[in-house]
């Protein structure tokens, strides 16, 4: 996960100070060392992290830590603040106009994934009641304007394009052809190199001066560390970019690029991205960033993926089963196609406050939920209504059916069984805390 050894190092630097009741000079210059040593390895651009240390110590060596009852509380509290401030305070949103079509620019180097994300970013606009249009500007790389048709049908985003002619004048066209058919978001995929030259930044400029983009977007891939932050500061230099998409934040990457990026080039990260499938793009929040990396979790998105991939009807429906102790095998099979929907569970269990540090050396093996989807698939209709039904010979069948042993057919019967039992007792203990806390009032 994005930011891991940076937050083990944090962690452990702050640990130290935790250990002691008051703080003096001595210990801020070794935690900040510490710290200075940890970003430095994350790829934080030096600069970048001297100004922060510099900051952090002025002050943590202050008033407002010597005379705190919790000072290394009150560090972590500076820290996490500054950390705040270099990605840029808050969420940056895009430059939509008054009046449509809101035209973005996607560009950067081949490999950083931009056709993929100008899919995704798609995807999000169309998630928000937007019509979104991809445009294959991208005329040059073999197979970009077939790629941009599959991801872009797989989003279910129209894809306007006009082959290999040149790309100005798709973008011409495009705009057009948005304005005809009330495309409100016009996302045009432009060619990418391996390194920047001038006959590409040469097209990029033309592409701007005759579409005017709302919005000019970098996709820089976070895996690649301080030269994703070179890309940047080059593309803004050369054209002149808005924002940034940061990509494979979900990888094992350093992180630095993230905490350089606006310091170096002025330009905010407006969106992450965190998977591979299309629906995994996050917008960027800076302050929630930080609270990952000094292993704080992150509740805030693990509210909203929740609440953007859950059916409330479904959930609320659920609810009253289990009140009414009907839970059965098909909910349990729904329950999990929903969570499956919400993404990676590691990633999401790291977002739960003091969970992620103790997850970091688990393997999670997310094919054991397709082995109890096999399983469950495998029975009938009213086994699956009423498990207690299930006897020897129904199991060995389910077994056969779901390429599984009946001992694995056991343990989920098992584990089902205890589940139900624990949901007896749900509305027992809700009456019982019910009971204290009248008794309290009185």
């Amino acid at each position: 996960m994005a930011f891991e050894s940076l937050a083990d190092k944090l962690g452990a630097a702050f640990k130290k100070l935790k250990s002691k009741g008051k703080l003096n000079e001595n210990d801020i210059k070794d935690a900040m060392r510490e710290v200075k040593m940890a970003l430095l390895e994350a790829d934080v651009s030096y600069k970048v992290v001297r100004d922060f240390i510099k900051s952090v110590s002025e002050r943590c060596v202050g008033v407002e830590v010597m005379e705190s009852l919790t000072p290394a509380q009150q560090v972590i509290k500076i820290v996490n603040e500054e950390l705040c401030s270099l990605m840029g305070s808050e969420n940056q949103r895009i430059n939509i106009p008054s009046k449509p079509p809101c035209i973005i620019m996607m560009c950067g180097l081949q490999g950083a994934g931009k056709t993929t994300h100008a899919a995704k970013l798609a995807k999000y606009f169309l998630k928000q009641g937007r019509r979104p249009m991809l445009v294959a500007a991208d005329i040059y790389r073999p197979a970009a304007i077939d790629q941009l048709k599959v991801v872009g049908s797989q989003a279910g985003v129209p894809v306007f394009s006009l082959g290999q002619i040149d790309p100005v004048e798709i973008a011409q066209k495009a705009i057009v052809h948005a304005k005809d058919h009330g495309n409100d978001i016009v996302i045009i995929d432009t060619a990418g190199r391996l390194h920047i030259d001038e006959t590409l930044m040469g097209e990029l400029k033309n592409i701007k001066s005759a579409v005017n983009p709302s919005e000019i977007m970098l996709v820089v891939d976070a895996m690649t560390g301080q030269d994703a932050v070179n890309v940047s500061a080059s593309f803004n230099e050369s054209l002149g970019i808005d924002s940034v998409i940061l990509t494979k934040l979900d990888g094992d990457t350093r992180g630095g690029a993230a905490l350089s990026v606006l310091a170096v080039t002025g330009k905010p990260i407006k969106f992450i991205g965190m998977g591979e499938k299309l629906d995994e793009l996050e917008p960027f929040h800076p302050e929630r960033m930080a609270s990952r990396i000094l292993g704080m979790g992150d509740v805030l998105t693990l509210i909203e993926k929740a609440q953007s991939n859950i059916d409330e009807k479904k959930a609320s429906a659920m609810m009253t089963r289990m009140k009414e102790n009907k839970f059965d095998m098909n909910d349990l099979l729904d329950q999990m196609y929903q969570m499956k929907s919400m993404g990676n569970m590691k990633q999401m269990l790291s977002m739960i406050p003091g969970v992620g540090n103790q997850l970091k050396d688990v393997d999670i093996d997310e094919r054991q939920l397709l082995r109890v989807e096999a399983i469950i698939t495998s029975m009938t209709k009213a086994e699956r209504e009423k498990p207690a039904i299930i006897n020897p010979n129904r199991k060995r069948r389910i077994a056969a059916g779901s390429g599984m042993k009946v001992e694995d057919v056991n343990r989920l019967l098992k584990q089902f069984e205890q589940m139900q039992k624990m949901m007896k007792q749900m509305p027992g203990m809700g009456k019982a805390m019910a009971k204290k806390a009248k008794k309290k009032k009185r």
